[in-house]
């Protein structure tokens, strides 16, 4: 009897460590293998049945096991293969019964967070809603997030059970458990009225299972759509990063698949959408690098894929501390400053004088007027009333200036008539513009300097989550476009709908346009005759660019062509062409003095003659 007990032992040892070499040589083939090997783990029924002696099974797995040989058999072959899949952590995950959910909320935001791989799987943003009224997710099982590690043929965090620690009405704790006492723990804590959450990781006796890869958190995210233009959305959505050496905020996007990497160590990372944004900070030592790759996605219900390979520090034992923060929330300017992180820079409002237009002048009446509860497309209205009242010096000059334009028209033409040679014909009108006082220039550099406004504007508004879904008479939405009529078509360019706002600004342009041509005379249109058109071509072409951007923008330069048409009619109401002429007469008739402007393009002109003097020599 003995001797049999000591041969089925040795086949029993045999058949172990048969079963182990199948397990280690048909499961290690890549992370595909060892995720289809994870999602069967469970499965007891997948493990083919070994006739395998039950004491020796026992004496070589658990040698105080007192069950039977069946339940001997079964139990063994699921720990080994547990311990072919996960290493050091096979008990941990044998003894997890399935997937559970804990739930962290508070006025503002509700997250729900997975014991697989301990990581947060839906982010509700509470009071915002979708372009089609549904609960807004920034996650909603589309991201993934892990630390490298090598325990079996487990290669992420991502994939491990964590079990709960501790639980309290603003915090909960996990921790996944190694068969020798390593820990693997994660602290998420939310506070009253934030958007932030704290996550904290610590690892214990993981030296071993990090010390081999590269150290490195892996963060992926596949945004949902929220905006109705999801064209649109996809254009304003980026990744951005800030750097800890200058603390510049740098921006990647693509509307391909791309990839970047960070040229020094940085303290967080955003994944920007148009109105809202899921960033990832480092609360303790920054991010000693990243690799970043976002690509645009032609998916349902998705507008960009973003993906993160961030250098995480180490303590000196080799083991995780990592502070962290996760900030899940909207692209708003108050409520982004008020975390001293710079994530305000994140919000497209310009860059340089465009930028400080925004921020210092636009954002903070536009803030006044909106604490008052007035609707917003008022608020646009009076924006546009006090802009065009604070420009209104610039424009009067610019209309006294088309008004001397006028009065000259006559002897200007005369000009024309007279000479054939292009710059002789230069030189003359300069001399009548010094004698009058009159700059050519005067009409156009007020509207220059209104330039970077308008601009500024065209920044401001597309960004502005103040205005997404505000309605304002037919438009429901002033953040995207307001459409009247959706054609059975698209026209290239232009769209598949009519946008009113667009239409009426386009009108207004055009009139404008039609209105400063007959205030300035043709003159201008002698000398450059192909302006004429091209003047009008532009508005034509604004047509087809802002049917698809936000009403609000489209309405804002409409009002302010309206207004404009109103200062016009009222500046012409008192401006005395009859004694302009009168004063212009006057000074022709006393001592000339060249000024600046004069001296400067007769001195560009009398280069430009010698020039071409020269040239006709040479040959």
């Amino acid at each position: 009897m003995k001797s049999k007990l000591d041969l089925n032992s040795i086949v029993g040892f045999l058949l172990i460590g048969a079963i182990v070499l199948y397990f280690t040589v048909f499961f290690d083939n890549g992370d595909a293998t060892a995720d289809a090997a994870l999602a069967n783990s469970t499965d007891s029924t997948q493990v083919e049945e070994a006739a395998i002696d039950g004491t020796a099974i026992a004496a070589a797995v658990e040698p105080e096991m007192t069950l039977s040989n069946d339940t001997l058999q079964s139990d063994s072959l699921e720990y080994l293969k547990a311990v072919s899949l996960y290493g050091p952590f096979a008990k941990h995950m044998m003894s997890h019964s399935g997937t559970e959910f804990f739930v962290l909320e508070n006025e503002l935001l509700k997250v729900k967070i997975s014991s697989l791989g301990g990581q947060l799987v839906e982010a509700e943003l509470k009071k915002y809603r979708t372009y089609d009224s549904l609960p807004l997710y920034l996650l909603k099982e589309n991201s993934n997030f892990g630390f490298n590690i090598q325990a079996g043929q487990l290669r992420s965090s991502s994939q491990l059970q964590f079990k709960l620690a501790k639980q309290g009405d603003n915090f909960v704790e996990l921790v996944a458990q190694t068969d020798e006492g390593g820990q693997l723990r994660y602290s998420y804590t939310i506070k009253d009225n934030d958007y932030r959450l704290d996550f904290d990781v610590q690892s214990q006796g993981l030296s071993n299972l990090l010390a081999n890869v590269d150290q490195n958190l892996l963060w992926e995210m596949k945004a949902r759509r929220h905006e109705k233009n999801k064209d649109n959305e996809i254009t304003r959505s980026e990744m951005q990063y800030r750097l800890v050496k200058d603390q510049d905020v740098e921006s990647f996007n693509t509307t391909s698949r791309d990839q970047e990497v960070a040229e020094g160590s940085l303290d967080w990372v955003a994944y920007r959408q148009q109105f809202f944004c899921t960033i990832l900070q480092s609360r303790g030592e920054p991010f000693a690098t990243g690799d970043f790759e976002v690509a645009s996605l032609d998916e349902e219900g998705y507008t960009k894929y973003y993906a993160s390979s961030l250098q995480y520090p180490k303590a000196s034992n080799g083991d995780l501390h990592l502070p962290l923060s996760i900030y899940l929330g909207p692209n708003k300017f108050e409520i982004l400053d008020s975390y001293d992180a710079g994530f305000e820079k994140l919000i497209p409002l310009g860059w340089g004088i465009l930028g400080w237009i925004n921020r210092g002048i636009v954002l903070n009446v536009f803030n006044w007027l909106e604490a008052y509860g007035i609707n917003y497309g008022l608020i646009i209205l009076i924006i546009a009333v006090l802009i065009k009242m604070i420009l209104f010096p610039l424009t009067y000059q610019s209309y006294r200036s088309m008004a001397k334009m006028r009065v000259l028209k006559p002897e200007i033409d005369e000009l024309n008539e007279k000479y054939d040679d292009a710059a002789k014909k230069q030189q003359a009108q300069l001399e009548l513009y010094n004698k009058a006082g009159v700059s050519p220039l005067g009409g156009c550099l007020p509207m220059l300097l209104q330039f970077p406004i308008l601009i500024a504007l065209f920044q401001f508004f597309p960004a502005s989550i103040e205005l997404r879904q505000q309605p304002f008479l037919w438009a429901t939405d002033l953040s995207t476009y307001d459409s009247i009529y959706q054609l059975p078509f698209t026209i290239p360019v232009y769209g598949n709908h009519v946008s009113l706002f667009t239409l009426l600004m386009t009108v207004s342009t055009l009139i404008y346009t039609y209105m400063n041509q007959q205030l300035t005379g043709s003159a201008q249109n002698q000398q450059f005759p192909q302006m004429k058109y091209i003047i009008y071509l532009m508005p034509i072409m604004f047509l087809g660019v802002f049917n698809n951007y936000a009403a609000g923008l489209s309405y804002y330069y409409f009002v302010a062509n309206m207004i404009t048409f109103g200062q016009q009619f009222a500046i012409r109401s008192f401006i005395d062409e009859d004694k302009i002429k009168a004063k212009i007469a006057k000074r022709k008739e006393g001592p000339q003095k060249e000024n600046r402007l004069m001296r400067r393009m007769r001195e560009v002109q009398e280069q430009q003659q010698n020039q071409s003097r020269q040239q006709r020599r040479k040959k």
